[in-house]
C-alpha cells in the first residue's frame, strides 16, 4: 500500500508541474509561436512583402523540395490567404462558384458555394478571401459577397452588389480582393447607386455610399493608408485613380487614368503622399502626388515602358519593383520610386506575378519559371530558377505567396506547397 502511495503522489507531482507549465504558457505575457498569417491579397498592409524570416538564399537544383500538391482547386486564378492554420482559396466547379479551406498538410477541411461560376473572358475564380477576426469575405465575379466562418465553411451573410448598388464591371467581371478596415468592408461594385461602398462586415448592412465617382469597376484591389491624418482607400476604376475617406464615404481626391486598354488591375502603391499606378499594353506607369487641398494628384513622373497587367510591384527601400507586359518589350524593371530612373532592367524573366520576403524577391512567370532574386545595392540579381508545369500564356497568374517558411503557388487546378526554409547548418 505505501508502495502505491509513493507512485500515486509521484504521479499527482507530475500532473501539478504539467499544469504549471501550461499555466505559465497561457499566461498573459508568455508569448508563444506565432501561427503563420497571409489574411488577404498581398498580406497585411498589402505590402506584399512578407515578414517571413530565416528563409532559403538559393534553391538547390530542380527548386526547394515540394512538400504536397493539391489538384482539385477548381478552375480559376485565386490564390491563397493563410490564417488559423489554414489555406483559403477560390475556385470554380461546374456551374457554381466555391470557397474552400485546406489544412497545412494539403487536404480539405471543407467547401462552400459562392453563386454562379464565371463562364465568360477568361473563364473561372478571380479573388482570394479576405480573413478577419475568424471570418472569410470573398466576392464571386458576378458580385455576390458572402461571409464564411473560417472553421467550418458556414455561410453567415450574403450581399447581391448587382441588386443592392446596380454593380457595373467589364469585360472580365468583378475581380477585387475586398478589404477590412476595422468594422468595415470596403469593396468597388462601381454601380451608379454606389461606386465606393463600406458594409457592416458582422452583417453586410450598408454603412455608406459613395457616388462622387463617375466610372465603373475596373479589375483593381485597393490598399487603405493613412494620409494627411485620414485613413483612406485608394484604388482605380476604368479612367481614374482616387482616395475615399474610410470612415465616411468621401471622395478626399482623384485624378484620371485613362489606359489604352480598359484593365486598371494593379494594387496602387503608396509612399509618403505619393502613389504609383499604372496598366498594361503599353498604357505606362506613373507616379502622382496627392494634393489634399486641391483633391487631385499630380505626375511626377509617367513612363510608356512600365506598364503592368497582372504582375504586382514592389516597393523595397525606396526602389519599385516590376514587370512590363508589352509585347515585343517586356522586361522586369527596378527603378527608382520617386524619380523613375532606371536601376536596372531584366528581359530574361518575361512576365511574372511578384511577391517578396526576407530581402528576396519571388518571380512567377505567366507560363510556369519560377524565380527567386535577391535585391541588391544595384537592383536585383536572378539566383535560382525551377520549371513547373508548362502551361499556356497567362496560366499562373495568381502571385506568390510566402508564408510559415512556405511557397504556395496555384495554377488553375493545382496548388503546391514547397518547403523555402532555410535549414540549421551542421558544426
Amino acid at each position: 500500500m505505501k508502495r502505491v502511495a509513493r507512485i500515486l503522489a509521484v504521479h499527482a507531482a507530475i500532473l501539478a508541474t504539467l499544469a504549471t507549465v501550461f499555466a505559465l504558457w497561457a499566461a498573459p505575457g508568455v508569448q508563444s509561436e506565432p501561427t503563420p498569417s497571409w489574411p488577404e491579397f498581398h498580406g497585411p498592409g498589402r505590402s506584399n512583402v512578407a515578414p517571413e524570416t530565416g528563409l532559403l538564399k538559393k534553391w538547390p537544383k530542380g527548386g526547394p523540395p515540394l512538400v504536397w500538391k493539391y489538384s482539385q482547386c477548381g478552375q480559376g486564378y485565386s490564390g491563397v490567404s493563410v490564417a488559423e492554420g489554414r489555406l483559403f482559396s477560390a475556385g470554380d466547379f461546374g456551374d457554381v462558384e466555391c470557397v474552400f479551406a485546406l489544412d497545412l498538410d494539403g487536404k480539405l477541411l471543407w467547401k462552400s458555394p459562392n453563386g454562379e461560376a464565371w463562364h465568360g473572358a477568361s473563364p473561372g475564380s478571380r479573388t482570394i478571401p479576405t480573413y478577419s477576426e475568424g471570418v472569410l469575405y470573398h466576392m464571386n465575379p458576378h458580385g455576390r459577397l458572402a461571409a464564411f466562418e473560417a472553421k467550418s465553411g458556414k455561410e453567415l451573410w450574403a450581399v447581391d452588389l448587382k441588386a443592392r448598388f446596380d454593380a457595373r464591371h467589364g469585360v472580365w467581371a468583378l475581380a477585387e480582393n475586398v478589404v477590412i478596415e476595422g468594422d468595415k468592408l470596403l469593396c468597388m461594385p462601381g454601380g451608379p447607386k454606389g461606386r465606393v461602398v463600406a458594409l457592416d462586415k458582422r452583417t453586410g448592412a450598408t454603412i455608406w455610399v459613395n457616388t462622387e465617382t463617375e466610372h465603373t469597376a475596373a479589375y483593381c484591389s485597393p490598399v487603405v493608408v493613412t494620409h494627411a491624418g485620414v485613413r483612406q482607400l485608394i484604388t482605380m476604376t476604368q479612367k481614374s485613380v482616387l482616395g475615399v475617406d474610410v470612415e465616411t464615404g468621401k471622395l478626399l481626391w482623384s485624378a484620371p487614368f485613362v489606359p489604352k486598354s480598359p484593365q486598371n488591375a494593379l494594387t496602387p502603391v503608396y509612399h509618403d503622399g505619393y502613389v504609383f499606378v499604372a496598366c498594361g499594353h503599353s498604357s505606362g506607369g506613373t507616379v502622382l502626388k496627392i494634393d489634399h487641398e486641391a483633391r487631385t494628384a499630380t505626375p511626377v513622373w509617367f513612363r510608356e515602358d512600365l506598364d503592368n497587367c497582372h504582375g504586382g510591384t514592389l516597393l523595397i527601400d525606396g526602389k519599385l519593383f516590376g514587370s512590363s507586359c508589352r509585347q515585343g518589350g517586356r522586361h522586369f524593371y527596378c527603378v527608382d520610386f520617386l524619380t523613375g530612373k532606371t536601376i536596372k532592367l531584366d528581359k530574361t524573366l518575361g512576365k511574372v506575378g511578384i511577391s517578396a520576403a526576407d530581402g528576396m524577391i519571388y518571380a512567377l512567370n505567366h507560363r510556369g519559371t519560377m524565380s527567386l532574386l535577391a535585391v541588391t545595392p544595384d537592383g536585383f540579381e536572378i539566383v535560382s530558377q525551377f520549371e513547373l508545369k508548362k502551361k499556356p500564356d497567362n496560366s499562373y497568374l495568381a502571385h506568390p505567396v510566402i508564408c510559415g517558411g512556405r511557397l504556395y503557388l496555384r495554377c488553375d487546378e493545382d496548388l503546391y506547397a514547397f518547403d523555402v526554409k532555410a535549414k540549421p547548418s551542421v558544426q
